[in-house]
């Protein structure tokens, strides 16, 4: 981008960054760098663009060339009904896990309210998240637990973002059920996690993915297996009688993460496919 001297638009700025990436990317850059979103936006497109506007969109530019996944230039990312803060921190929600979430709300809609909720590894908070905004208020409390600090920070920072509906989420840092308080055992009606579930070395992650999202919350031993291990054998004494775990799983791991469940003591295995038709989701009841 050129120099902002007071006479280039935000129409001819946003044509201009067509030529580098599709139009609809060039239209949320552009929406960033100008502060205006949505209708805002249309309203401004004739209206001559600042130097520091030009700055911003330079910068995230060269962001991009180096890489860098747009959501984290872009440092937010919608999921379902959320915009959430996303960076280096934390995975992008991914339209994969949005499944993951309505099979987890479909469940929590039928169990008695209040209902005792936890989202184990959850990253910016996206699946925990999508539960109390979209229960009505009041019909959970959630639990969203990390081992990393970082991360915890992101989803405390997003929960303060959903306004009142975030009163629900209560935090706990550790690795997997170790995070929740102990006096909390035999009380979950519903468990939700997006586990690390690749293999160490497996050569078909994107060079993006690879280089940029952190690998503790991609990559789960040779088999891409550790984590959901992990939560398996913890699930039948967290859960309340009755309560529902539900996991994203990999594709082509529905087979074995359906064993481990049932190794594990719980019942009511299933294994749901995703839109493509893969392995997606896999839920359990104690």
């Amino acid at each position: 981008m050129s120099e902002g001297d007071g006479t280039i638009t935000w129409r001819q700025i946003w044509h201009d960054t067509s030529a580098l990436h599709t139009r609809v990317q060039a239209r949320w850059l552009c929406e960033e760098a100008s502060g205006a979103f949505g209708e805002e936006f249309d309203e401004v497109l004739d209206l001559p663009v600042t130097e520091r506007s030009v700055g911003h969109l330079d910068a995230m530019l060269a962001r991009l060339r180096t890489g860098e996944p747009l959501q984290y230039v872009l440092g937010h990312w919608s999921f379902r009904h959320l915009d959430l803060l996303v960076d280096r921190r934390v995975l992008i929600p991914r339209p994969e896990t949005e499944w993951v979430a309505e099979v987890a709300l479909q469940l929590a809609a039928t169990m008695p309210r209040p209902c005792r909720c936890a989202d184990l590894g959850t990253g910016s908070g996206a699946l925990g998240l999508s539960l109390l905004h979209e229960l009505p208020r009041g019909a959970a409390e959630v639990w969203l637990t990390d081992l990393d600090s970082d991360a915890l920070d992101v989803a405390r920072a997003n929960a303060a973002g959903i306004g009142i509906a975030g009163a629900g989420a209560r935090f706990g840092l550790g690795s997997w059920w170790a995070a929740l308080p102990a006096d909390l055992r035999g009380t979950f009606s519903l468990v939700v996690s997006n586990p690390p579930y690749i293999a160490d070395d497996d050569p078909a992650v994107e060079p993006a993915v690879r280089d940029w999202e952190p690998a503790r919350a991609l990559y789960a031993g040779a088999d891409g297996l550790h984590a959901v291990r992990a939560v398996a054998a913890g699930a039948g004494e967290w859960l309340a009688p009755g309560g529902w775990l539900v996991l994203e799983i990999g594709t082509g791991q529905g087979q074995a993460v359906h064993a481990l469940l049932e190794a594990a003591g719980l019942r009511d295995v299933e294994v749901r496919p995703d839109l493509a038709g893969h392995d997606r989701v896999a839920l359990a009841r104690r």
